[in-house]
């Protein structure tokens, strides 16, 4: 398999996105839409294989050399700091990663003057980061889900997580304070695999580009 090159691809909406995406350059890898468990898929034809991962798995399948490429969002990118190389901006996906508080707290409250606050999210290591960065104390309460419960039942005032549309959030009585990162779907890839399969590689890197 050493002449194959894999792709790694989370579920959803970017496995449609992406899918839709390589036809357009050539590659056909329809049956990753298909109604199957299967998890692996080859195509002999052009020496292509996928891997269908979580999206929180994508980039240490690839930073470990058992995909070549991965296709992932930013957040994901930006909490897990791995050792890729990241060539190219999808620019599908787009959203944001912001701050979020109750509405009745932000008519009253000023960011400029945060010094320890605490904060519910998805993203504890970028958002330990970020508040470092600014000279905010900032006590992290990992969560898996449902973040915008956290501030309804005293768990933490704050929030980071991501926004699209910011109906979930208007719904639960938060407001948007600030936002710290925007996000889109990112293409990655191992480094090794950038020096020995560096022709097939860059084709692809160019031939996507072309098309975002």
């Amino acid at each position: 398999m050493t002449d194959y090159i894999t792709i790694a691809i989370p579920k959803g909406r970017i496995l449609q996105e992406s899918v839709a995406l390589f036809k357009k350059i050539g590659i056909d890898c329809e049956e990753l839409l298909s109604d199957t468990r299967k998890l692996i898929f080859e195509n002999p034809v052009q020496k292509m294989r996928y891997m269908i991962v979580r999206a929180t798995d994508v980039p240490t399948y690839v930073e470990y050399g058992c995909a070549d490429l991965g296709i992932v969002g930013k957040d994901t990118l930006l909490e897990q700091d791995k050792d890729l190389y990241e060539p190219l901006d999808l620019k599908f996906g787009y959203c944001r990663m912001m701050v979020a508080e109750p509405a009745e707290l932000s008519r009253h409250d000023d960011p400029a003057g945060w010094t320890n606050i605490r904060i519910a999210t998805k993203y504890p290591n970028f958002t330990e980061k970020y508040f470092t960065r600014k000279g905010v104390q900032v006590e992290i309460i990992k969560l898996y889900g449902s973040i915008e419960l956290a501030p309804l039942v005293g768990l933490s005032e704050r929030i980071v997580d991501l926004v699209s549309t910011g109906e979930t959030l208007k719904q639960n009585g938060l407001v948007e304070v600030e936002t710290i990162a925007e996000i889109t779907t990112r293409l990655i890839v191992n480094r090794a695999s950038m020096k020995t399969k560096y022709q097939r590689i860059t084709e692809i890197i160019d031939g996507l580009e072309k098309q975002v």
